[in-house]
């Protein structure tokens, strides 16, 4: 299984996120969105409907998974590997979500704001069209710490305990909760199990990242220590939580301040602030992110595969 995950890593890597080919994870945004017709339909209590969504997404999926890979291993071992390759390489977004903030920062360099609200909008959930250029950076930064534990960590974690079937149920946990699990009238009790689940879901890879994150930054010559610090201090400085400590990790490495004022559909949300002004937030800092990104998740398949 091991070399299975280095392979993934590998491949993702050096391939990302291939536009052409059809993403499992759409099928299974595809699959929620039916469910939640039918469920909303014929039970009327919301919060028991969601219940039952989640059971049955994450059960058919993690089962889904487990029957392809030993349909394939039952052939010959060599397209049961391969498979697994191919689908854990799926759950990593490590080489996909650096380019998508590489198009913002390069459309900052080049002060097309028009550009870089639209790349962004690529990659987050909050409303874009207002932000300023240093609204946009901190909202790139944001997503990039965010999704370190999202869609790097956390799916390594999963990959090591239980293989593709495990990494697939936990994708299938995070996908429910970025498509139901929403605090609003709409949603708020037909989205509390995804969103419970998520949060308990990611608890341990979050706190890896926690760990991993100021290693990452020692080795990159940034300031480590302060990194570990304002984890500790800062990183219950957010509505979730998970996402405030790998936010914490990557503001502490960097000298910035991430957190504030933010707007979703028009509705203003105010998150605690999570780091020190040491620097002013320029575009630079979005590259910083990036490199912080890529040698957190090279740490955790080293000591991964290490263990």
């Amino acid at each position: 299984m091991r070399y299975e995950i280095l392979l993934a890593y590998g491949l993702d890597i050096l391939v990302g996120d291939p536009k052409q080919m059809p993403h499992p994870v759409r099928g299974i945004g595809k699959l929620i969105t039916l469910l939640e017709r039918i469920l909303k339909r014929y039970i009327l209590n919301h919060r028991i409907a969601g219940i039952l969504l989640v059971i049955i997404i994450v059960t058919l999926v993690y089962l889904l998974t487990f029957s392809i890979v030993w349909l394939f291993s039952s052939i010959h071992n060599l397209f049961g590997t391969l498979i697994s390759i191919i689908l854990i390489f799926t759950t990593l977004s490590i080489k996909s979500l650096g380019q998508e903030a590489l198009k913002v920062y390069n459309a900052l360099r080049n002060s097309d704001l028009k550009t870089a609200r639209s790349s962004l909008s690529m990659i987050v959930s909050r409303d874009v069209k207002n932000l300023d250029e240093e609204g946009i950076i901190r909202a790139t930064i944001e997503t990039i710490a965010e999704n370190i534990t999202d869609g790097v960590i956390a799916p390594l974690f999963y990959s090591l305990l239980g293989g593709a079937p495990l990494a697939y149920a936990y994708k299938a946990v995070n996908t429910l909760d970025s498509m139901v699990g929403y605090k609003n009238k709409d949603y708020i009790q037909f989205g509390w199990a995804s969103a419970k689940l998520d949060d308990l879901a990611n608890y341990i890879p979050a706190r890896i990242t926690g760990i991993l994150l100021p290693l990452a930054a020692y080795l990159l010559g940034k300031d480590g220590k302060r990194a570990f610090q304002t984890v500790l201090r800062d990183g219950k400085n957010h509505p979730s939580p998970n996402s405030g400590i790998p936010e914490a990790g990557v503001a502490g490495a960097l000298g910035i301040r991430l957190g504030g004022l933010s707007y979703y559909q028009g509705i203003p949300n105010y998150k605690p602030y999570i780091g020190d002004s040491i620097h002013v937030l320029n575009i630079g800092h979005i590259k910083e992110s990036i490199h912080l990104l890529y040698t957190t998740s090279l740490l955790m398949l080293i000591f991964g595969l290490c263990n």
